[in-house]
């Protein structure tokens, strides 16, 4: 049996069935850790597989775990499935389609498979750290390396440089007062926060390449009439490295506390969440690129200095080896991840197609790293390099 052929054959089968699951969820966002009608749904379709499912993983409720296969190490796929305030403008029920159907191909292997393959729904990417405290909790242990992919408009590639985060929140406390009859006798807290985003601004300039800061105001006041006596902000801080983004974020607090004390007010900060930037597995991305470009799509190498974001997978990619390819779903230029065009983007037939091209190369590449020990010991020794240097 060419096992490689069996897992194209299986996806295909499923295709229809994961390009239904990925419209329901384009159909029905949920913010961050509210993703229940979404996990529930793909619980229920992983268990129409045949397989066991493991709900509310790691105390998440939105959060599901199937593992199959034979003795040996486990390669995990990753799903997400979480939305923005605007829809599915990052794509993620393209993800969770992707998943479930690289499973629906490993599946078809199932009494032979050389190691275990857990497939493993991650809620809250969009701020939330999801697979973080997944990783915290043991959802993660024994696996060997991990997996997902995401959509994007602006190419098709191996790997992402993603860039470690700080989230910071912000909150000032002045003094209420009537703003026409006493406004002296007040001290605002959106005056503070106003200082605030005047300084950052000021201190962009001395932020090295490729780092970015940005923030909204979350309370700018009670009534226009009366002096704010509450105001709050949050900034997000993204770097290279997770020890440049946390520097950053230490010039954001002193920024605020400057402005609490030209305003006479106090100030109170804390930090949300912080992701970690991705470690690309060279090793387990240039076996993806392989069956990327065996399925008629090269997958280069992402470009020196791309735009791009930030993921919680990256510290994922800290605990073991991991990849996170980029697939393309759009021309560029016609609206990327977190675009309100990118909403019908990742409810496309080039969307569905790219998803279930995307499934067999992850299919693809997990079996191999199962199936030939070497290139799995050769991505370990990657990650311990990349990880100490």
């Amino acid at each position: 049996m060419d096992a490689h052929a069996e897992i194209c054959r299986a996806i295909d089968a499923y295709k229809d069935k994961a390009v239904d699951l990925s419209h329901q969820i384009h159909a029905h966002p949920e913010l961050k850790f509210e993703e229940r009608f979404a996990s529930d749904l793909l619980a229920r379709s992983v268990s129409e597989l045949g397989l066991e499912v493991e709900r509310g993983v790691g105390d998440l409720p939105t959060a599901f775990r199937s593992e199959f296969g034979g003795p040996g190490p486990a390669v995990a796929i990753l799903a997400e499935y979480d939305a923005l305030p605007n829809g599915h403008s990052c794509g993620h029920n393209l993800i969770a389609g992707a998943a479930v159907a690289a499973a629906a191909g490993l599946v078809a292997l199932r009494p032979s498979l050389p190691g275990k393959i857990v497939l493993l729904g991650t809620p809250a990417e969009e701020g939330g750290g999801g697979k973080i405290l997944l990783l915290e909790r043991g959802a993660m242990k024994n696996v060997a390396a991990a997996m997902m992919a995401h959509p994007n408009a602006g190419g098709e590639y191996r790997d992402i440089p993603a860039l470690a985060t700080r989230h910071l929140r912000i909150t000032f406390h002045g003094r209420a007062a009537h703003a026409a009859a006493a406004p002296w006798d007040g001290a605002s807290a959106l005056s503070a926060v106003i200082q605030t985003f005047q300084s950052v601004d000021a201190a962009r300039l001395h932020l090295r390449d490729s780092s970015r800061v940005h923030g909204i105001i979350t309370n700018g006041g009670q009534a226009v009439n009366i002096v704010p006596e509450l105001a709050s902000c949050e900034f997000l801080a993204r770097a290279r490295t997770g020890a440049y983004a946390a520097q950053i974020a230490q010039r954001i607090v002193r920024c605020a506390e400057a402005a609490a004390t030209a305003a006479g007010v106090r100030v109170e900060h804390e930090l949300i969440i912080g992701y970690k930037n991705m470690i690309n597995n060279r090793p387990i991305a240039q076996l993806y690129a392989y069956h990327s470009e065996t399925l008629g799509v090269p997958a280069p190498e992402a470009p020196l200095g791309m735009p791009t974001g930030s993921t919680d997978m990256g510290d994922v990619s800290h605990a073991m080896p991991a990849i996170h390819p980029l697939f393309q779903v759009a021309d560029a230029g016609t609206g990327d991840c977190h675009e309100q065009a990118f909403v019908k983007h990742a409810d496309s037939e080039r969307g569905y197609a790219a998803m279930i091209r995307v499934a067999k190369a992850m299919a693809l590449t997990a079996y191999d790293l199962l199936a030939q020990p070497e290139l799995l010991a050769a991505a370990r020794a990657d990650y311990v390099t990349n990880r100490e240097s």
